[in-house]
């Protein structure tokens, strides 16, 4: 792999692009692909495969009622009633399974739109903090407290199908005060950190950095330089809070994005292999092969 000196960010499907791809029109006439909140039963969230680690969008499925199994990170993991899940962009998520009485709420939000918003800088935090406390990207809520954010979702739902004139200004508070509510939530469920506060910065710092960097940046010193810390270190940090290599990571962004490319575009290997700063094609299909078990040409082969 070879270093470049442009700035390359993942391409991805923004929230409106993934949204048609997995019900084929938009939502609501003149949307403008900053937020939406549906219901969900069994038959939607399985279209969710279609696209979840590829859509730069932040998601939050409250369960309602029945269960959902999916893989996450390769680890399964289950979603009861009252269980918030929540989805970043760039992570590997599969639905598995879901009960037929599987009702959940999902509200979604274009990532670089929630990322701009000052009101919502820590969104991050927000997202990554079950994964850092708990390992996994849940929270079990108190039913009351699932109640007031389904409340909240509901009426996010209710303003995106309206011609209120303020609908825009509304949307972005509505979503503040629902993410203010949710960090309220975690806070009295991690009130002692398992985590100390340090290591959780610097996850969140690497995980922040990612998405923009991994194309050009294959290697860990770029990401420990950018955070003032050792490499060792940072190693230690991102293992120690999921039991994953900053490697590992890289390389899963890596082939997310390759992924992406193989299928959505018609870029030649050689091309794809240069936007991911990899040295040459042959480089390249050697990582990909070892990352999916088939050379680059033979998967979009595969997908056609």
């Amino acid at each position: 792999m070879s270093k470049k000196s442009c700035i390359f960010a993942a391409i991805m499907y923004t929230l409106k692009e993934a949204w048609i791809k997995m019900h084929g029109a938009e939502p609501v006439e003149k949307w403008d692909g900053k937020f939406y909140c549906n219901e969900t039963d069994a038959v939607i969230t399985y279209r969710a495969n279609e696209t979840h680690g590829y859509m730069a969008a932040y998601t939050f499925t409250l369960v309602i009622s029945g269960w959902l199994n999916i893989i996450y990170n390769g680890q399964p993991l289950t979603l009861r009633p009252d269980d918030i899940y929540m989805y970043s962009p760039g992570l590997s998520v599969t639905i598995v399974a879901a009960s037929a009485d599987y009702h959940g709420i999902c509200l979604l939000a274009d990532e670089h739109v929630t990322i701009d918003s000052p009101t919502v800088h820590d969104l991050v935090h927000i997202a990554y903090a079950p994964i850092v406390q708990l390992h996994q990207p849940k929270v079990t809520l108190p039913h009351a407290d699932a109640l007031r954010l389904a409340a909240k979702m509901i009426e996010i739902r209710d303003y995106l199908h309206s011609s209120h004139i303020y609908k825009d200004e509304i949307l972005r508070m509505l979503y503040a005060i629902f993410l203010l509510d949710l960090q309220d939530v975690q806070e009295k469920t991690f009130p002692q950190r398992i985590v100390p506060q340090r290591t959780e910065e610097i996850f969140e710092g690497f995980i922040r950095l990612l998405p923009s960097h991994f194309a050009e940046h294959h290697d860990i010193g770029f990401y420990a330089s950018q955070l003032n810390i050792s490499s060792v270190y940072l190693s230690r940090v991102v293992r120690q809070v999921t039991g994953r290599t900053v490697v590992d990571y890289i390389n899963q962004f890596l082939t997310m994005e390759a992924v992406f490319l193989l299928q959505t575009s018609q870029l030649s290997i050689a091309q794809i292999a240069d936007r991911l700063h990899f040295a040459d094609a042959a480089s390249f299909s050697k990582f990909f092969s070892r990352q999916k078990g088939v050379s680059p040409r033979v998967y979009r082969e595969n997908r056609q």
